[in-house]
């Protein structure tokens, strides 16, 4: 599933600078740096849960919420916690906010007084908001970080380079395909997915250190 952020190169903030910018909330930069670097990742995760896009689009808004709540209380220094974690449950809480309104929805009158018939019925019909969230949170933000990965390389790679990795690597074509399609031979084909690799791999490390 891919994260499309329009804006990224390397002066991208590590999480603890745009925590300390978050706590200004003038700060709108800040805030729209935040959501292009971390909105999709939200979003991805929640639809994987089992929500609607519209539901979806609702755990993002009082996610970004929750942050923008709760960000004077979070700590700054790396070596008290980590970010990824605490974002993790902030967006969790907002994912079961959502299953628990569509329960609701689906049983406007339901009491504690329904019997068991009723509950089983309720939970056959409602998606779980457990189903291994941090398992689907792990897949997602690594695809984040390889979408925000990409970007940075887009802008630094000749633009021809880039295609040709996007080919050969991306979307796996044979080399030999690349090379008729691009109108290069096989070698440049393979020297251009290794060196952009290679610097792919570092962006992914770097992110790796600095996001989380």
């Amino acid at each position: 599933m891919s994260h499309r952020v329009e804006f990224v190169d390397d002066t991208l903030p590590t999480r603890w600078s745009l925590i300390e910018r978050l706590k200004n909330p003038e700060d709108q930069d800040g805030w729209s740096t935040f959501a292009q670097i971390y909105g999709g990742l939200i979003r991805s995760v929640s639809l994987r849960t089992g929500l609607t896009e519209v539901e979806s689009d609702e755990v993002l808004q009082n996610t970004l919420l929750a942050v923008h709540q709760n960000i004077q209380d979070s700590e700054t220094d790396p070596s008290k916690g980590s970010f990824k974690g605490w974002l993790l449950h902030l967006t969790q809480w907002r994912i079961h906010d959502q299953f628990r309104k569509r329960s609701n929805h689906a049983h406007p009158h339901r009491n504690e007084s329904s019997d068991q018939t009723s509950r089983t019925s309720t939970a056959e019909r409602i998606p779980d908001p457990n189903c291994d969230l941090e398992r689907i949170w792990e897949t997602e933000w690594k695809q984040n970080l390889l979408s925000l990965a990409l970007e940075q390389v887009k802008l630094e790679v000749d633009p021809e380079h880039f295609q040709i990795f996007d080919f050969s690597a991306l979307r796996l074509w044979p080399v030999t395909k690349v090379a008729r399609f691009m109108q290069v031979n096989v070698g440049q084909v393979y020297l251009t997915r290794h060196r952009i690799g290679k610097l792919l791999k570092k962006k992914i490390e770097r992110l790796s250190r600095e996001m989380a």
